[in-house]
């Protein structure tokens, strides 16, 4: 457990007694140590998109290194755009994901297939709005060299148990080659989705030439503010 009260209260922009309160209400995941609050990077992030509240891909790099964090064009880019994906009900539909031409082909199918369903047990990736983020958790790394996304939207809405109990109709699903780059593509989709015009493009089940077009806009303005040019990786 590598974050301390005072690390949460940085990422997510509140006071650190608003990070004591959620602990202590079991709102946010947190584990005690030694009598003191600690948190995983994992859970954290997770929980953060989840709840709809952006973290800053910019934590994961120091200032005037943005450049070099992962491309969310690239990546999806690397898994597709696929639009009506079959299936009546969650199982089904993640085992359609599975046979999509962007799995690369160092991940069988059927264990693809187990580590998601696996990740939807512990908690619905489902973060409300009819979007969900499938990965897989346990474990989390994937034999890719670089990070895929496999942007799915589906032939129906299914329940997915999201928060807001709304039907998934998009998927966003998340292939990492380490646990830190798959934080940063969660904060990269997290960015993405709390912009209107990619948000928009996603609500009307835009072409892939528009969605990859749009993320390249979006890693292009990250690197802007952080006075680089987004890393094509």
């Amino acid at each position: 457990m590598e974050l301390s009260v005072r690390d949460v209260a940085r990422l997510l922009h509140v006071s650190e007694e608003t990070v004591f309160r959620w602990a202590r209400d079991h709102e946010l995941p947190a584990h005690r140590a030694n009598g003191e609050y600690r948190f995983n990077r994992v859970e954290l992030q997770e929980w953060a998109t989840s709840e709809g509240r952006p973290v800053s891909p910019e934590l994961f790099a120091p200032r005037g290194l943005v450049r070099l964090l992962p491309s969310l064009r690239s990546a999806i880019e690397r898994g597709g755009v696929y639009h009506d994906i079959p299936g009546d009900k969650r199982e089904s539909v993640l085992d359609a994901v599975t046979r999509v031409a962007g799995v690369p082909a160092t991940i069988p199918q059927y264990q693809l297939y187990e580590l998601l369903m696996s990740r939807e047990a512990l908690a619905s990736t489902g973060i409300g709005d009819g979007i969900a983020i499938p990965h897989p958790r346990d474990p989390l790394v994937m034999r890719v060299d670089d990070p895929v996304i496999l942007l799915c939207f589906l032939a129906r809405e299914i329940d997915f148990g999201a928060l807001d109990a709304t039907p998934v109709r998009v998927l966003f699903v998340t292939l990492a080659p380490s646990i830190h780059t798959h934080l940063q593509m969660l904060s990269r989709i997290s960015h993405a989705l709390h912009d209107e015009r990619f948000r928009t493009l996603v609500r009307s089940r835009a072409t892939a030439a528009e969605l990859i077009a749009d993320a390249g806009r979006l890693d292009d303005g990250l690197a802007s503010q952080d006075g680089a040019t987004a890393a094509p990786r």
